[in-house]
């Protein structure tokens, strides 16, 4: 297991910064330690020998040097904790974007809990790794050298000591690291399992309730649990294990410097002197080494985190054109084939729509309507044929400038914890309250006067506190502020009472009027207000004969 991972490296230049001001640190730190060591063992020879008046330059100087390490350890844990702050800020904004990227049938089933399991509980398992393991790496990289090029000066025999055993330390955390590799990365799948299950469960908890399925779950998410507690508990004891011999390791290649030092000392063939300065600084060589033995294991998970959240970057997409100026025309699909797993969603579908259409898609659930939508989004590619805007391929033109044409309600449109007004604004991030209460008027959406705050309300994750035709009608008041010359609308009226339906269904109307759309519609007063009638059934589509649509009056 490499200490610092390449692709890391090459993709956050913030690592990149931290590293480099890291082992700068280091060195200043190691050239403190050896100031410390020698101005240290002249105080103590000079004490031993009652040279009482040279004491105080000594002192002076030690006191500097330790000054110099604490300055040099509180700005460097500032210096860390800014730079893992904003480390974790870019993964997660890589994570973010590449889960976008991929769209949201990447996101659906487990995967979107143990994606929020990654860029939270995994991301946050970095700081092990960026302010406690990487410090000591660039410090075992540093300290020991110096250490040896100044007993190399002051004492052979002990730099030859010193460089037999120095190395034992690494050999043995490397050893340690191959046997807790394997319990590591099987410690965060646990954890990102469970994360994903958990959501799971959570989501579909009131189904569960009903079908009496919740405590069978509940038992699943145990087992997980315990699982995941045993697979940290084994690699507690591996660290454990590895910290005692690391330990040991150290204490007796000092105790090899010590010894000989000692019966040399009692020959009077080594100066006091020298001996303060090599004992002061045989156990510097080995303690950022062990350190960083005792960092590795906590900093494991937090480093499977990082190389999960690099995998999820969004594909390099080529260059696509710009849409051309002016509102389109046509929108036409030509043989297009959609597979799933298992499954034709569209088989050869081919239809075309005109600016100013108001076409309704039919058929059974699972039959491709949604998927025909999905299409037009962007969220799913043909497996083969195309769909075509006046002539251009839509694959070969830019997704987000297409997307800015297009006003979209889905069957259940996520409402975001904050205000009323704010979730409105999701259209036209940019618009004033007067056009967001022009929105919501012309969504039927009186009902946020009587809001305790109005437009000001706070509304809890996923619209808590609104009904679902309320909730449906700020969906409808995104797409009159988005104010785009293509809807897409999948069952706007779906799971609604008959008061809330015909408010849905008539600010549908409204919405549909002047605009081309496409409506994914059970329900006949739907399909009262359309020009066209699209069957879409075992991923074929087949146009109906409908009478014309009425005028809506506004």
């Amino acid at each position: 297991m490499r200490p610092i991972d390449p692709q890391a490296m090459k993709r956050l230049p913030e690592l990149r910064r931290y590293l480099t001001l890291t082992a700068v640190t280091g060195a200043v730190t190691a050239a403190a330690i050896g100031v410390q060591a020698f101005a240290l063992s002249g105080v103590l020879s000079r004490a031993v020998q009652d040279v009482s008046p040279e004491l105080l330059g000594g002192l002076a100087l030690v006191a500097a040097a330790f000054g110099v390490r604490a300055l040099l350890a509180w700005t460097h844990g500032r210096v860390a904790a800014r730079a893992a702050a904003d480390v974790k800020a870019r993964l997660r904004a890589e994570v973010l974007e590449g889960a976008a990227a991929r769209g949201p049938r990447w996101l659906r089933g487990r995967r979107g809990g143990e994606t929020a399991t990654l860029v939270t509980r995994g991301v946050d398992g970095l700081d092990a790794y960026l302010t406690g393991y990487l410090p000591q790496l660039m410090l075992g990289m540093t300290v020991p050298i110096a250490v040896l090029v100044m007993l190399y000066v002051a004492d052979l025999t002990s730099a030859i000591i010193i460089t037999v055993t120095v190395p034992l330390i690494p050999i043995f955390g490397i050893l340690v690291g191959w046997h807790t590799k394997a319990k590591t990365e099987k410690q965060w799948r646990l954890l990102s399992r469970l994360g994903g299950h958990f959501l799971d469960v959570v989501a579909g908890l009131a189904t569960l309730k009903v079908a009496g399925r919740a405590a069978a779950q509940a038992k699943a998410v145990r087992e997980v649990a315990d699982r995941y507690r045993g697979a940290t508990m084994s690699t507690l004891r591996v660290a454990f294990l590895s910290a005692l011999v690391l330990e040991l390791v150290a204490t007796v290649s000092v105790a090899l410097v010590a010894v000989p030092i000692g019966l040399r000392l009692a020959d009077g063939t080594f100066d006091l002197r020298t001996a303060f300065f090599v004992l002061l600084l045989a156990p510097e060589a080995f303690l950022p080494l062990r350190a960083m033995g005792t960092q590795f294991h906590a900093s494991q998970e937090g480093l499977a985190a990082m190389r999960e959240a690099l995998d999820v970057k969004p594909e390099p997409e080529p260059a696509r054109r710009a849409l051309p100026e002016g509102p389109f025309q046509t929108i036409a699909f030509e043989d297009v084939t959609v597979e799933y797993p298992g499954v034709k969603a569209l088989d050869g579908a081919t239809f075309t729509v005109t600016a100013g259409e108001r076409v309704a898609l039919i058929g059974p659930s699972g039959a491709g309507k949604t998927t025909v939508l999905a299409v037009l989004l962007g969220f799913v590619t043909p497996s083969s044929g195309r769909v075509l805007i006046d002539g251009h391929d839509l694959a070969e033109l830019d997704a987000d400038d297409w997307r800015a044409r297009l006003g979209w309600v889905p069957q259940r449109a996520h409402l975001f914890a904050g205000t009323v007004a704010d979730n409105i604004r999701l259209g036209d991030p940019d618009a004033p309250i007067g056009r967001v209460r022009e929105a919501a008027i012309s969504a039927d959406a009186g009902f946020i006067d009587t809001l305790p705050d109005g437009y000001d309300t706070s509304l809890g994750d996923r619209g808590v506190g609104l009904s679902a035709g309320q909730s449906r009608r700020l969906a409808l008041a995104r797409a009159f502020l988005r104010d785009a010359p293509l809807l897409l609308l999948d069952e706007p009226t779906a799971s609604l009472d008959g008061h809330s339906e015909a408010a849905v269904t008539t600010a549908t109307a409204r919405l549909a009027e002047g605009r081309t759309a496409l409506i994914v519609a059970h329900r006949p007063a739907l399909l009262e207000h359309a020009d066209r009638v699209l069957r879409v059934a075992d991923g074929r589509v087949a146009e109906l004969e409908v009478t014309p649509m009425p005028e809506v009056t506004t």
